[in-house]
């Protein structure tokens, strides 16, 4: 698989993935829409292992990689599933930006790759203003969006933490492999979680709540994911968050236009803040490296 295509699919799929859980969530409920979608997803992941004639493997460093990725996926969902209900799906995706910071220090750390520089350092200071704006907005807004920022936050930190560990354990399995093994260990944790706190299966469901779901489950989770592990086994953690630099500004307008979402100023400027620190924070140094050899 053609490792730039698969990371195109990537972005169009985050892009529109913030306002498929708000949609999937609407009638039933944050737990039900995150547990349906997992469930149909590993289903659907078995399904395509059985047509591929794939066999999993599960000797001590796979399973170590389906843990990190299964524990990653439920904190993180469980997270982004519960902030869907405070704030605008745009906004969402602009918090989830921050990913390339929290994975360029955690790869840092745990991976040895390329350390915090002076211009990285500026990004992370843009971020944080940008962050800064929008929490102050947040803040005006009441306490259900501060909650909604903090939920974010913790599931990129979260994601981020995941990605690393897997790029850390260096199993090398087929991103089909990856995502089945990882939605095995999520979906009876989702189950639990849906089972102690809710256990509610609503009596309808609106066909855009049903879609949104099945299109969550096939593409969100299943497709997804796996395109996801693809790009993650070839290139460096840092780099893969680079998506979340070019999914918010798709899915700002997504959200504006297909779900009538009203963002102040004030956010629009703290997006753009954040936005312009992610770009200074990936390369900013390459750029003053061009301009002292010209």
């Amino acid at each position: 698989m053609s490792v730039p295509a698969a990371f195109m699919g990537v972005v169009l799929i985050w892009a529109t993935t913030p306002l498929a859980i708000k949609w999937s969530s609407e009638p039933a409920g944050f737990l039900f829409g995150v547990t349906s979608r997992m469930v149909l997803g590993v289903f659907i992941c078995l399904v395509l292992v059985a047509l591929m004639s794939r066999r999993m493997r599960w000797h001590r460093r796979a399973l170590q990689t389906y843990c990190a990725a299964g524990l990653g996926i439920w904190g993180a969902m469980s997270s982004t599933y519960w902030a869907s209900q405070f704030i605008p799906s745009g906004l969402m995706s602009v918090l989830f930006g921050f990913t390339p910071v929290a994975t360029a220090l955690m790869a840092a750390v745990w991976l040895g790759e390329r350390a915090v520089t002076p211009g990285r350092l500026l990004g992370i200071g843009l971020g944080i203003a940008g962050l800064g704006l929008i929490f102050s907005q947040s803040l005006a807004l009441g306490h259900g969006a501060v909650l909604g920022v903090g939920g974010i936050l913790a599931a990129v930190l979260i994601h981020s933490g995941s990605a690393v560990w897997i790029k850390r354990i260096g199993a090398r399995l087929h991103p089909l492999e990856t995502t089945t093994g990882a939605l095995l260990i999520a979906v009876p944790l989702f189950l639990l979680s849906w089972g102690l706190l809710d256990a509610t299966i609503p009596a309808t469901l609106t066909p855009r709540a049903a879609w949104s779901i099945l299109y969550l489950a096939l593409f969100g989770s299943a497709i997804g994911f796996i395109l996801y592990y693809h790009v993650l086994h070839h290139i460096q953690a840092s780099r893969v968050a680079l998506i979340t630099l070019i999914t918010p500004v798709l899915a700002l307008f997504l959200g504006q236009a297909a779900n009538g979402e009203v963002l102040s100023p004030r956010v629009w400027i703290g997006s753009a803040i954040i936005l312009a620190g992610l770009a200074c924070f990936e390369w900013a140094d390459r750029w003053q490296r061009r301009l002292s050899a010209a």
